[in-house]
């Protein structure tokens, strides 16, 4: 009988699950259950009071995380006609930095009745912005005190990362702090519930966390120069024991089978993050080619034999993706986000119109309109900032810029523009990366654009002139952490023994790539000269009108 591993992908707005048989990767059976409460970035449920969220905020509920344990895994077990004894293991990938505060026992604090109208006391997604000012007086303190972790992290500490979102719980709701007996990844979290058992993962705690394999966290000393009420925010709510990735945190308890249909004791592997649990998904388990993970928001991932600073990536982390390699991190928090702006807003009802008469969705009406167009034809240019800059600027207060708008401009026109912009702000990435020795030969994608916008592929091939396969996957999070439960069961199960075997074993590529166009690279290697005129303009501090502009909208909204 074959033998089959789960893989659930929690994202942005759903969870999804994916049934694997561990022999080929063949994928069996999917499910996708959209979380019920989904991003909440202007109010708190109406059973938490409705209260009303500041600017920047991205909350989320735990219990939607659940949810998607108690139906998406029973989807795939009948829809693949598995039976459970079949199932050998289990993985999960998250959102990062995405956390919560719970009890001791793991009761997260917007559960408890006391705490549910306190947004401090429910998970913070991803792209939870508000921590902006803790950031920056991080980034201002260990600067001064010269704290050489900065360098790992491209000189700045993120507000997206933890230790900025647990300041400010802190400095906005110190009783929620205090009540909080332990702060966490919901990736963790996750785990916690199907084990029983607290883990910590190396990934998160790496990239997300100020945490290395040979310092560690950096010293209390350096919380405490933060406020001294954080000084011992390591030791009292986070961990020091930090568990590599592949490693079995446990088996299913007896509640988590009841709620998955699978076998109590099942191995579940350590967990994991969306981006980076796509890497060995994507056939990538060597150095020099780059996985971008293309969705909502934009991840590039590369391996390297060596330890390198790269001023602007969002971290490296040594064996933080595959064993025995520095795995470096660098991000766009706006690409799909960017498109569906877009169409929600700005899209004539003539295209609406024309779109449903010919069976075809918005965006494929504008990929086709776009598609006929030449480079530099549409005489745009945008700054792919709408929701702040990730890499290599790592500033969450930049705003969007679209230049050479006329009266004949057109939809498709400004359409191409935004998709031309999240490739300029690639090769800004990519050429970071080679300047400092971290070479970038070949472009792996994976993610739901690559299967959605060929146009955009190309686009991205001509920009960065490097060639782009496509994992054969359509779920590279989902297969990648069901690779990792392969590895957690291990072989005498059935599985493997390392990550590079299973991803020999379980990852592929597609037939098609997508080749540079010399014609088209020669026309956007000029536009990309005048994006990065733009982009330091900008985003380095000659104009800071991007940032005045979002303060006095701030206090005009009171």
């Amino acid at each position: 009988m074959p033998k089959y591993v789960i893989g659930v992908d929690f994202g942005t707005e759903s969870g999804r699950a994916l049934l694997v048989d561990v022999a080929d990767g063949r994928e069996v059976a999917t499910s996708v259950h959209p979380y019920a409460n989904g991003v909440l970035d202007e109010r708190l449920p109406a059973d938490a009071g409705g209260v009303r969220l500041e600017p920047d905020w991205a909350l989320q509920d735990p219990n939607d995380y659940l949810e998607v344990l108690k139906h998406a895994i029973p989807a795939v077990l009948a829809e693949g006609g598995a039976s459970p004894e079949d199932v050998i293991g289990l993985g999960i990938d998250f959102t990062a930095c995405t956390m919560l505060p719970t009890k001791a026992d793991g009761t997260p604090l917007c559960f408890l009745p006391e705490y549910r109208s306190r947004p401090h006391a429910w998970v913070k997604l991803w792209k939870h912005h508000a921590a902006q000012p803790e950031a920056n007086k991080l980034n201002e303190i260990a600067r001064r005190l010269g704290y050489a972790f900065l360098d790992r992290y491209g000189g700045k500490i993120s507000s997206e990362w933890f230790v900025p979102k647990a300041w400010q719980i802190l400095d906005e709701d110190p009783e929620i702090y205090e009540h909080a007996d332990r702060l966490l990844e919901a990736a963790d979290w996750v785990v916690w519930q199907l084990t029983g058992v607290e883990t910590r993962n190396l990934t998160t705690a790496g990239y997300k966390g100020i945490w290395s394999k040979h310092d560690g966290f950096p010293p209390n000393e350096f919380f405490r120069a933060l406020d001294p009420r954080l000084e011992r925010l390591v030791d009292d709510k986070l961990s020091r024991k930090i568990a590599e990735l592949g490693q079995r945190a446990g088996g299913l308890t007896e509640q988590a089978a009841a709620w998955t249909g699978l076998r109590p004791d099942t191995a579940v592997a350590v967990a994991n993050v969306d981006a980076h649990v796509a890497v060995p998904a994507a056939t990538v388990t060597e150095a020099g080619r780059m996985v971008i993970i293309m969705g909502t928001s934009n991840c590039h991932m590369v391996l390297g034999t060596e330890e390198r600073i790269v001023p602007g990536m969002c971290g490296y982390v040594e064996d933080g993706i595959i064993p025995g390699f520095f795995g470096y991190e660098a991000g766009q928090s706006c690409v799909g986000d960017h498109f569906a702006w877009f169409t929600e807003n700005c899209v004539l009802a003539a295209y609406e119109r024309e779109a449903e008469a010919r069976g075809l969705n918005i965006h494929q009406l504008l990929e086709e309109k776009a598609a006929a167009l030449q480079p530099g034809e549409s005489g745009l240019l945008a700054l792919d900032w709408w929701n702040g800059n990730r890499s290599v600027l790592v500033d969450v207060d930049l705003t969007g810029l679209l230049l050479g708008m006329t009266l004949l401009t057109r939809p498709e026109e400004i359409y191409r523009a935004l998709i031309e912009a999240t490739a300029y702000g690639t090769r800004v990435i990519i050429e970071a990366f080679a300047a400092h020795d971290v070479p970038v030969h070949e472009i792996v994608a994976t993610g739901g654009l690559p299967d959605r916008n060929r146009l955009l592929m190309q686009i991205y091939a001509d920009v960065t002139g490097r060639p782009i396969k496509v994992a054969r996957t359509h779920q590279g999070g989902a297969l990648g952490a069901a690779m990792h439960g392969a590895v957690a069961a291990g072989a005498a199960a059935g599985g493997y023994a390392t990550i590079v075997e299973a991803a020999r074993h379980m990852a592929g590529l597609r037939a098609d790539q997508y080749e540079p166009n010399p014609d088209a690279k020669q026309v956007y290697d000029q536009l990309y000269a005048e994006y990065v005129t733009l982009h330091d303009y900008f985003g380095r501090g000659a104009n800071d009108v991007m940032k005045r502009l979002k303060n006095l909208k701030a206090a005009v909204r009171g």
